[in-house]
């Protein structure tokens, strides 16, 4: 019986590892499919070993560390410095995904600590994770990289007493080291060296893949989260896992992935240098100061700190609106440096225009109908220069006020954003399936338009993974007619006080709205296809009176087929209305289909005549609005949540005429089809 029990447990221990390993083999295909850009292979967190292998009897808070070594599987990291390095490999550590060190963060290191424990916490996990002694590093420096043995630990201050390994093995860079500089050195620091310094070396064993992994989390934690100035936050009572380490988490990795515009990441850094160097300038004045002191001196020292203190506090201030997810676009982004250096070139001193040609390569006949078509008439004066590129934003960064730019035919793959100053003219030369600008870069808008008058015809443009859009009119006026626009995140953003006019366009594909519409601005979109977005047209109304309303013209649009409405208005609005809105699924009172109200009567809660109108009028501005009535009937438009005629309504309720808030200057024979919660919305805010 007692060997039937020991073979049982034997099998139960061989099942348990083969679940181990099998995940880990899972991460690792899954990371390959998907996998982050700079990221290598996944090394799997003990934390989903535990999950699998915990007793629920047992206590897997404090010894789980040994118990799961065996689940953790490092892969190799060759040494490669200066084509042959003579130094033995390390563990590869630094490619773990975002949810890895979150689990490892949250879980094992920082638990609910405040800032003023986590050097006791940390020290506290680094004593149960990592081996104690004996085991080989590669203590590597700025100067040099040697290999040495683990003797002790020093968790308190984070270092590890070591002694080098003979032969000695080591690499040096930029000044001579000898064995006996070495010792020197060891000499002088009590031969404690910090563990930020120190690589695990390789070991197929397994024993020690949890040491390196260890050390990884506490390099990074030091190297990407932790702050000088956290440890001495006034409000101590904070939980820092919360407050600082998740959102630095999010927005490391979000950088990471692209994610996160290049000018705000610019900013960012910036910003944290300029932190660091005023702490560092403000504990050197704070640690002259003297207590008991009432010299001049010193009264000029407090003062300067305190000018010192309040610069590190908005410091401190603008690095959390950045690491907040909601509010780093919100309050925080002004823009790429790249966009605040592009200014208005206005006209040039001699007056000459330019025409700039943007070709790769052309035949012969291209070049003769380019010339027939469009160059010779612009060039019939002597106040005329052409001058060719290989691509469209060499072409526009040349031009000045009054200068135009003709593409021919091709598909140019551009790396970075195209930005126009000034008042010119971009046209494809042909069909807008046959001019093609895609965008390669990551992390900015495609195109941002700031001129006083700019047009752009006859272009396809296709994105990809742009934070901020397509197309982005910050200011001034763009006209574009004849274009497609193929998008991957959001579509094409009118800010306050711009104007921007779309005619016979197409727009698709965008997660956002395909036209976002700021207050204060001036849109016109006629004759447009927009498409297979999440929402066709979304208009902002933000609770600021200096910037007013936006004015609107539709006409002649179909949107179809986008994901939720097909216009939305974003608006802020009372716990009432708010509460309104949530009741998604509830039949609502005020508005009823129409064949519904042929037979009953209206509500209680709205006279009989007000519910009809209300019906008909979302009804006939719906997917019917092409009838010659149309004009007519929009300025009696109720803006409420519409669904389709062949849908049942849902929580749709009429709201004021927006004819009196003056958004629309003109809506008429429009089309709305298929769009999935229906043509028309509002969102309170």
């Amino acid at each position: 019986m007692e060997q039937e029990n020991q073979e049982t447990a034997c099998i139960v221990s061989d099942m348990s590892d083969m679940v181990v390993v099998d995940l880990h083999s899972a991460v690792k295909a899954e990371e390959t499919e998907e996998s982050l850009p700079g990221a290598g292979h996944s090394q799997l967190d003990i934390t989903q070993a535990l999950s699998l292998n915990e007793d629920s009897g047992e206590d897997s808070g404090t010894d789980h560390f040994s118990s799961e070594k065996s689940g953790t599987r490092l892969q190799r990291c060759e040494q490669h410095r200066g084509g042959s390095s003579s130094l033995p490999d390390t563990f590869q550590t630094g490619s773990l995904l975002f949810y890895e060190r979150f689990k490892a963060y949250q879980d094992y290191m920082l638990g609910d600590c405040k800032p003023s424990e986590v050097k006791a916490f940390t020290a506290d996990y680094l004593d149960k994770a990592m081996e104690p002694c004996d085991w080989l590093a590669l203590w590597s420096t700025d100067v040099f990289d040697v290999v040495v043995e683990v003797g002790d630990l020093d968790l308190n201050d984070l270092k590890a007493c070591v002694k080098l390994v003979l032969p000695l093995q080591y690499e040096i860079r930029s000044c001579e080291i000898t064995e006996e500089s070495f010792n020197s050195l060891l000499e002088a620091t009590q031969h404690k060296v910090p563990l930020l310094e120190l690589q695990v070396l390789y070991n197929e064993s397994g024993d020690f893949d949890q040491t390196a992994l260890t050390l990884e989390h506490l390099r990074f934690f030091y190297k990407h989260i932790w702050r000088q100035w956290d440890e001495e936050d006034e409000n101590d009572d904070f939980d820092y896992f919360v407050r600082c380490v998740e959102p630095r988490l999010r927005l490391y990795y979000d950088i990471l992935e692209d994610r996160v515009p290049a000018g705000l990441v610019a900013e960012y850094q910036s910003l944290l240098q300029s932190c660091s160097q005023c702490f560092q300038q403000f504990s050197e004045l704070r640690g002259g100061l003297s207590a008991d002191s009432d010299s001049e001196i010193d009264n000029v020292s407090m003062v300067e700190g305190l000018k010192l203190y309040d610069q590190l506090e908005t410091f401190k201030r603008k690095l959390q609106i950045i690491e907040n997810p909601l509010l780093r676009y919100v309050l925080a982004y002004k823009g790429s440096s790249r966009r605040q250096c592009v200014q208005s070139r206005g006209l040039r001193a001699s007056g000459v225009k330019v025409v700039h040609v943007v070709t790769a390569s052309c035949n012969t006949i291209q070049l003769q109908s380019l010339l027939t078509a469009r160059l010779l008439p612009l060039s019939s004066s002597d106040d005329t220069e052409i001058q060719f590129h290989r691509d469209p934003v060499s072409a526009v960064d040349s031009c000045h006020q009054g200068d135009m730019v003709i593409i021919l035919p091709g598909t140019y793959r551009v790396s970075s954003s195209i930005f126009i100053p000034d008042s010119i003219t971009v046209e494809g030369f042909g069909f807008p399936d046959e001019v093609v600008i895609e965008n390669q870069h990551k992390g900015d808008s495609f195109v941002e338009s700031t001129g006083a008058d700019v047009r752009v015809s006859n272009i396809k443009f296709i994105q990809h993974d742009a934070v901020e859009g397509i197309l982005c009119v910050r200011q001034g006026t763009l006209n574009m007619e004849n274009c497609v626009l193929q998008c991957d995140t959001t579509g094409v953003i009118v800010q306050t006080s711009a104007r921007f006019t779309m005619n016979m366009c197409d727009l698709y594909g965008s997660k956002g709205a395909g036209v976002e519409i700021y207050p204060g601005s001036i849109s016109s979109l006629v004759s447009n296809g927009i498409h297979h977005c999440k929402d066709g047209v979304l208009i902002k109304d933000f609770a600021n009176e200096l910037d007013g309303m936006p004015s609107i013209t539709m006409e002649n649009n179909v949107i179809h087929n986008n994901e939720d409405y097909g216009v939305i208005l974003v608006k802020p609005g009372t716990g009432e209305e708010q509460r309104v809105q949530s009741c998604e699924g509830e039949e609502d009172p005020a508005v009823q289909s129409a064949d519904d109200q042929q037979e009953q009567e209206a509500p209680p809660e709205l006279p009989a005549a007000k519910s009809d109108s209300a019906a008909s009028q979302l009804e006939l501005a719906g997917t019917n609005s092409s009838d010659g009535d149309a004009a007519a009937i929009s300025r009696k438009w109720q803006f409420g949540r519409q669904l389709s005629r062949s849908k049942e309504v849902s929580c749709s309720r009429a709201v004021q005429d927006l004819m009196e808030h003056q958004i629309f200057v003109s809506v008429q024979e429009n089309q709305f089809k298929w769009n999935g919660k229906g043509d028309f919305g509002i969102f309170f805010y």
